[in-house]
């Protein structure tokens, strides 16, 4: 639940450690967020070009190509997805954690105001750049909520975060405890993730994913929602307590 004026429109932020993350991690939830008709806000810290881009380095690519390569994939599957796309270009593998970088993002969240907040868990031991993003990403949040932070654009509110889940979950602590239902919007997600062919290998691996999850989501819903056969499914943790008047 957020501290925004109740008169202020939703909008999505989601802060991505590279180009790719963004899709397969969250593309249904933005989608459906598109699909509202709120503003969705993707931010990639870097475009993934030294970690995350083997095939282009394989072909002798050169590292500005591949950077221009990873943009053109990125906006294209932020496209299909219904998002705009930010690029900070913070480099990648390492990516370093800057006061000069959190203050790029305390900057676009005073822009976007958003509403929702999605960004990675907070422990990776495979992939340092995902921690670090996320603790960018939250440590820009409290910054942004400042009166006296020097930034554009109105104090924050306090926007709910959800970390969706990492490629190799039980490494990464995470325990899922959202489940959201994307099988109205699978299709973009899978069309997003066709934008991506620097990692084509992903594919098949969240598209059977989202079709688990559904099956998890489906169990936990109960048998009187009327889900369909085939629900898609995408998993988050909440990081912050729900506030509530009642429980549901």
């Amino acid at each position: 639940m957020s501290t925004r004026p109740p008169e202020s429109p939703a909008s999505l932020l989601v802060v991505s450690a590279h180009a790719g993350d963004f899709v397969w991690r969250a593309g249904g939830a933005i989608a459906l967020a598109a699909e509202r008709g709120e503003r969705a806000t993707v931010v990639c810290l870097s475009y993934g070009e030294r970690g995350e881009s083997a095939r282009a380095w394989r072909e002798g690519r050169r590292l500005d190509e591949i950077k221009e390569i990873r943009r053109a994939e990125a906006e294209n599957a932020a496209k299909a997805l219904g998002a705009e796309v930010v690029f900070l270009d913070a480099g990648d593998y390492p990516l370093r954690e800057t006061p000069e970088l959190v203050d790029r993002l305390v900057r676009v969240y005073r822009d976007v105001a958003p509403s929702v907040v999605l960004t990675h868990t907070l422990a990776d031991p495979y992939n340092g750049d995902h921690p670090a993003a996320a603790r960018m990403a939250l440590q820009a949040r409290v910054l942004a909520q400042a009166i006296g932070y020097d930034a554009p654009g109105d104090p924050l509110g306090a926007p709910p975060v959800f970390c969706f889940e990492p490629h190799q979950p039980e490494m990464c602590e995470f325990r899922p405890d959202v489940l959201l239902d994307i099988t109205s919007t699978f299709e973009r997600k899978r069309a997003a993730m066709e934008c991506l062919p620097a990692q084509q290998h992903m594919w098949d691996y969240y598209t059977d994913l989202a079709r688990r999850r559904g099956v998890q989501l489906k169990r936990n819903a109960g048998p009187n929602l009327g889900l369909p056969h085939a629900t898609m499914g995408e998993a988050y943790t909440r990081l912050y307590p729900q506030v509530t008047g009642a429980l549901a």
